[in-house]
């Protein structure tokens, strides 16, 4: 009762952050834990991100949304340290964070899942989520040499890593290998190994991507759980009822930057936002001339086709 009390709590806190923000892009947060600024990514002549200003709130859950093709996953690539921006800065917990490799970036807390799971097919369930631990001694050559130096860690790291497993309903799985799991059973793997490191910050690449609905309900419960626990989740994502379901905000892209933010229940009626993912004049009211021209068409195609039937 206590956990889903706090839960609750933690849900109303985030929604309470928001409330009177401004629906504009980069829009300032009262805790960011994420600060970007300025963020470039060019291929040739295509410039794929081009991300001016945004926070992320501490403590909520944010949702990426936009078009295919308006660069959410390259902009997660250039914060997470998998690509290099042309240009820009970004912050987390205040630390600078352009030009940190991917690995010292999850080191930091701030950690990321893959649209397509990232597991090693031949290791076990159980390996794969102790090699999501950090700084682990055994892998030190010298070390290594010396059990007693190492094994209590490797103690502490599979008793994290069972416990995670049991929380994902992993556990009896733990002795298989990672390529005879499903789709969904992956993206639970590769969640529960993001978490080996104790994260501040978790970023989810469409979590639900491939998932049968089977498993959709468990991995939106995970989500939001991840916010119980007091981590901050930023996740892309193109199922809007899944957005509406578990977000606090919503940020949207399109060509590559930001044209909106505001909370999940109004962000789809935002003009910027339907003329992303619709075409600017998708709604416009037909003239008096383009009704005229839309009815002769139709009445010559029923006639073409009347005629085409007494031919036969």
């Amino acid at each position: 009762m206590h956990a889903e009390t706090t839960g609750t709590d933690r849900k109303a806190a985030a929604v309470a952050v928001f409330k009177d923000l401004a629906r504009e892009p980069g829009v300032p947060k009262p805790d960011p834990i994420l600060v970007i600024d300025d963020v470039v990514r060019r291929f040739g002549g295509l410039t794929a991100v081009d991300v001016r200003h945004v926070e992320i709130q501490r403590g909520s859950i944010t949702a990426l949304i936009g078009p295919n093709g308006a660069g959410k996953t390259t902009f997660f690539n250039q914060l997470t340290g998998f690509d290099t921006a042309d240009s820009g800065s970004w912050t987390f917990n205040d630390r600078a964070m352009n030009g940190v490799p991917a690995h010292k970036v999850a080191r930091k807390g701030m950690v990321r899942t893959f649209q397509l799971t990232k597991a090693l097919s031949r290791l076990t369930v159980l390996e794969n989520m102790r090699l999501g631990a950090q700084r682990q001694k055994g892998e030190n050559f010298w070390r290594a040499l010396i059990p007693g130096v190492w094994r209590s860690q490797e103690d502490e790291i599979t008793a994290r890593a069972e416990e995670l497993l049991a929380r994902f309903k992993l556990d009896t799985k733990r002795d298989d290998f990672a390529g005879s799991l499903s789709g969904g059973q992956r993206k639970l793997l590769e969640m529960a190994r993001a978490l080996m490191v104790q994260p501040e910050l978790v970023m989810l690449d469409e979590p639900m991507a491939g998932v049968n609905p089977a498993l959709t309900q468990s991995l939106l419960g995970h989500v939001k759980d991840l916010r119980e626990q007091g981590m901050t989740v930023l996740f892309v994502e193109h199922d809007m009822d899944m957005v509406r379901d578990i977000s606090d905000w919503v940020i949207v892209m399109a060509q590559g930057s930001v044209i909106a933010e505001g909370p999940p229940s109004t962000i789809m009626s935002d003009d910027r936002v339907i003329d992303a993912y619709l075409g600017a004049h998708h709604d416009a009211p037909l003239s008096d001339s383009d009704l005229e021209a839309q009815l002769h068409e139709a009445e010559a195609a029923l006639e073409a086709e009347i005629e085409e039937e007494t031919q036969k």
